[in-house]
């Protein structure tokens, strides 16, 4: 059975992996953008699967209820709340940008949802415990 909080989480990370796989074919050019990878389409697929796999895992550890994986990405998503100041001095000019506004907005959108979910995950943690009944 998956709790609340393990559902957020995998569902979190479905739609970063389909945001991956959305931006790779309908806007190539922002990978280059954002992060400037050397090489071609190659490196670009490399850098998926890599990403890919690193979700893959993660994946496991939820549904397995790792508790190092509850740690990890409980201090990362709640980390994810510095990039909604990153993406306001982007966009409002103060912070250079190589990515389009929309990318840019996007991220910001990321980071509220991934510093909701870190604080779903410790008001849980603290109701019952990692990956807890809820």
């Amino acid at each position: 059975m998956v709790t609340r909080t393990q559902a957020l989480v995998l569902g979190f990370f479905l739609v970063v992996w389909v945001s991956l796989l959305v931006i790779l074919v309908a806007a190539p050019d922002v990978y280059d953008q954002a992060l400037s990878l050397p090489g071609g389409r190659g490196t670009e697929l490399a850098f998926l699967a890599a990403l890919s796999g690193l979700i893959g895992l993660l994946v496991v550890g939820v549904v397995r209820r790792w508790r190092w994986t509850f740690w990890l990405i409980l201090v990362a998503f709640l980390f994810g709340v510095l990039r909604v100041p990153v993406a306001v001095l982007q966009l409002t000019g103060v912070l250079t940008t190589h990515t389009p506004a929309w990318y840019v907005l996007y991220q910001g959108l990321l980071g509220v949802a991934q510093c909701g979910i870190g604080l779903v995950m410790v008001v849980d943690y603290r109701r019952s415990g990692a990956w807890g009944a809820f």
